[in-house]
């Protein structure tokens, strides 16, 4: 146990000295995420919230055709602009967020009582135009759906006749669980972060002594080569879970400047949310040690070690693709597997839905074997003689 613990807080020292690792592990790592998410997430929020509280502003062509439907436009907060000659180009250029073009014909149907068309043209690839268009849909249906209910009363027609079925919604979800739709991506930060936060340490404790020909002499002590690794996994563990708590700070800090509550939502990232994260990512800490430490004593030097460690980088982003394209149903199973467990468990915080003792036993207990495991594999590979060898 000594000579654990003096691996330990000899890698440690030498490591929190070495500028590249503590940028890497403690600054860029926890809070480069947070800080582009908040950034990107309060930008897109808050700009969409101030458009719904302010006029469209649209060219209208052949206005004066349905000069009715464009004084109710108006009252529901639409500014008509001026025609444009080529409706087309100008909203593919981005001169328009779109162009509302009422026909010739307009008023003689109109007066017929039939239907009169008009044409809404816009680009839905653009996404920043989205709400506005949707705006825009909705005054022309409700000018539409309150011209039907006067023509079936003027010809002496209840207007139920329009809505034979009646649609109660209920909506099930709760403003929590509403907020997990922006912090969908939450437990893939986290599992990167821990993941950056012990890649440097892992690739300079194994490729990196490798290539610098400094563990050929540490084996070479009367010590059993299973106690240096194992002081060597928990200074990686150590940098991944101060990685951790630093990020899970972060994004409590970011759940209150996004203005959620503005959309009818509550985002709750706080103390009862940060240590069941922690409890449920400790697993992974170890685990990510084991992995990342394995994959570099297959490296003869630090640069290789980081091409065979973007690669391992892969293998965290396959629950959060999973999860984002199949719609999923949470199965007791799934928190027995390493990764989607924590995916699993983090989203349900997320949706206020809690997470049972007797789940965070086993995303806790699975994690550990599997890490345990991997740890047992890589002194199997640390025992060979061919590990202190570069060239």
């Amino acid at each position: 146990m000594r000579t654990t613990l003096t691996v330990f807080f000899k890698e440690v020292k030498e490591n929190l000295r070495d500028r590249r690792t503590v940028l890497s592990a403690l600054i860029f790592g926890p809070l480069l995420g947070p800080f582009v998410f908040m950034l990107i997430t309060n930008s897109l929020l808050t700009r969409e919230l101030n458009k719904a509280d302010q006029p469209i502003r649209v060219p209208v062509i052949g206005a004066h055709y349905a000069p009715n439907l464009i004084a109710a436009l108006k009252q529901d907060g639409l500014v008509p602009l001026p025609p444009v000659a080529d409706p087309d180009m100008a909203v593919r250029n981005r001169d328009a967020e779109a162009v509302l073009r009422i026909p010739e014909g307009f008023g003689k149907s109109w007066r017929k009582g039939e239907t009169s068309q008009v044409e809404l043209i816009f680009d839905s690839s653009q996404s920043d135009t989205g709400g506005s268009i949707g705006r825009l849909r909705s005054m022309l249906e409700n000018y539409s759906r309150r011209q039907g209910v006067m023509r079936l009363v003027a010809r002496g027609l209840s207007p139920t006749m329009m809505a034979p079925i009646s649609i109660d919604q209920r909506d099930q979800s709760t403003p929590q669980s509403r907020a997990s739709l922006i912090f969908g991506l939450l437990p893939y930060f986290f599992v990167l972060t821990v993941f950056v936060g012990g890649m440097s340490l892992a690739n300079d404790l194994t490729a990196g002594e490798r290539e610098r020909q400094s563990l050929e002499p540490l084996f070479v002590n009367p010590v059993s080569r299973w106690k240096i690794l194992l002081g060597k996994l928990a200074a990686i563990c150590a940098f991944s879970l101060a990685s951790l708590f630093i990020s899970v700070i972060a994004f409590a800090v970011c759940g209150r400047l996004i203005p959620a509550e503005r959309l009818g939502m509550v985002i709750d990232l706080g103390f009862s949310f940060a240590w069941r994260v922690v409890l449920m990512m400790l697993p992974l800490v170890m685990l990510l040690a084991a992995l990342q430490t394995l994959v570099a004593a297959f490296a003869k030097s630090y640069r290789e070690a980081q091409t065979y460690q973007s690669i391992l980088m892969m293998v965290p982003v396959i629950p959060s693709m999973l999860l984002a394209v199949m719609p999923i149903k949470i199965a007791d199973w799934m928190y027995d597997v390493p990764l989607l467990g924590q995916q699993m468990g983090i989203m349900r915080l997320l949706r206020g839905e809690g997470v049972s003792a007797l789940q965070l036993t086993h995303v806790v207990v699975a994690g550990v074997v599997v890490a345990v495991l991997v740890g047992w594999l890589t002194t199997w590979v640390y025992r060979s003689e061919r590990l202190a060898i570069s060239a």
